[in-house]
């Protein structure tokens, strides 16, 4: 290779050097900036490098002598929204069955993982993501008659494969506990049978967890002839290494659950809880932290008051109990994942204290979900995914502006946007 070879390769390493290096840190500035962990800080700065919140506070002037400054004057900061139960990147339209992979056959499937059937293509991903939730917990879902439905995965809605997209598997394994709670209309014949039904289902959960047991003990005594992905899977479960997430809503189900996990010794989070607030004092007794779904679901009982589940919310977080908000994960709810914050709001208009609204969808599912030292707040050494908005993100009149995931802006464009530029530009031209 001659002189000149030398040289032009040398040139093309130094390009590349420039190009990949790291951005300098930046100072977000003259924001109200609502750190979750501590108290909001009024015309508040912002120091971010390398992707990681450096500082938070009131002048940071000195430690960002040559940062670029980005002034927010006016606007408020907020972390990323977290997803704390979802089925985004499983679905798509629910109404075609081939988008839809949101569970495995068979009743007990510890081993399916979430995050392998992740589509980073899908059109939901931006629509969630330009209101503000940047992270989203998906939750494999129970097939017919499913029991165990599998493990869960933390991911970012930005990147190009599922292995760019998650942030932490496994989360933990989830169980769907079976319900008696039956429609009075019901004929006496199919209730009996959807009763039955329920008992097999308890008594395969048991199975389910004896078999692991005893797989775990032939494990330890080395007697294993060949591994079992599915008792392998739960394994850790069993030895509190991941949490197990146990999805109920009426109080019959919470019983059972608390129930079976006191008497197996397994801690768990649930998921649900519509009737938790009625159990609240057991629940904090066993320090169960609680996903609850979103507000807008009709109470179980014909008595209940209209505001029930409105206020669960405000009754559990008064009770001293961890809660988080999230959706149902159904197929339909992950269309609707951008009304997160909106969620949160319904539950401060009904009693809940609006620093833990917005904690309901940041720090809480963060620390839920065993990320906390990464995400849910704005402290020095998290990363830096946070978003702007022009008012209070609770309101359903603010709007997002910014949203920046570790560090670097998000696209916050969508199938809605480019829908809404189209025929805008159409009237536009009509009425010219």
């Amino acid at each position: 290779m001659g002189i000149d070879s030398y040289r032009m390769v040398a040139g093309l390493v130094s390009l590349l050097c420039l190009a990949t290096a790291a951005p300098a840190a930046t100072l977000y500035t003259g924001a109200t900036i609502h750190p979750v962990s501590s108290a909001a800080i009024e015309n508040g700065q912002m120091l971010v490098d390398g992707g990681k919140i450096i500082a938070v506070g009131a002048d940071l002037s000195a430690q960002a002598a040559d940062a670029e400054r980005v002034d927010l004057s006016g606007r408020w900061v907020v972390p990323a929204f977290i997803a704390a139960n979802s089925v985004m990147g499983l679905t798509e339209i629910e109404t075609v069955r081939g988008t839809v992979d949101v569970a495995e056959t068979g009743a007990i499937n510890p081993n399916a993982r979430a995050q392998v059937a992740i589509n980073p293509d899908s059109d939901l991903l931006p629509v969630a993501r330009a209101n503000g939730v940047l992270y989203v917990h998906v939750v494999p879902q129970a097939g017919q008659g499913g029991i165990v439905a599998g493990q869960s995965a933390l991911i970012q809605l930005d990147g190009w494969t599922w292995e760019q997209m998650t942030v932490r598997a496994p989360i933990g394994l989830h169980l769907m506990w079976p319900s008696t709670r039956l429609p009075p209309w019901l004929p006496a014949p199919m209730r009996g049978e959807a009763i039955k039904g329920a008992a097999r289902s308890r008594e395969l959960i048991d199975q389910a967890f004896d078999d692991a047991a005893a797989y775990r003990t032939a494990k330890v005594a080395g007697t294993v002839a060949a591994p079992d992905a599915r008792w392998e899977a739960m394994v850790p479960v069993l030895e509190g290494k991941i949490r197990l997430y146990i999805h109920a809503l009426d109080l019959q189900q919470i019983r059972e659950a608390l129930d079976f996990t006191r008497q197996r010794g397994l801690e768990f989070v649930l998921v649900g809880g519509q009737d938790a607030w009625r159990i609240a004092d057991e629940l904090k007794a066993r320090a169960v932290p609680v996903i609850l779904h979103t507000p807008w679901e009709l109470p179980l009982r014909r008595h209940e008051g209209f505001d029930t589940s409105y206020a669960n919310a405000a009754r559990l977080a008064a009770a001293g109990i961890e809660v988080a908000i999230a959706s149902d994960a159904s197929s339909f709810a992950a269309t609707m994942e951008r009304n997160l914050p909106y969620a949160a709001g319904q539950a401060v208009a009904f009693g809940l204290p609006w620093e833990q609204g917005l904690r309901a969808i940041t720090l809480a599912p963060a620390q839920i979900l065993g990320v906390a030292d990464r995400l849910g707040s704005l402290e020095a050494g998290k990363d830096a995914s946070f978003v702007v908005s022009d008012g209070d993100p609770l309101d359903v009149r603010s709007s997002i502006v910014a949203a920046y995931l570790n560090g670097e802006p998000v696209d916050l464009s969508s199938r809605h946007t480019r829908l809404r530029d189209r025929y805008q530009r159409k009237f536009e031209e009509l009425g010219r």
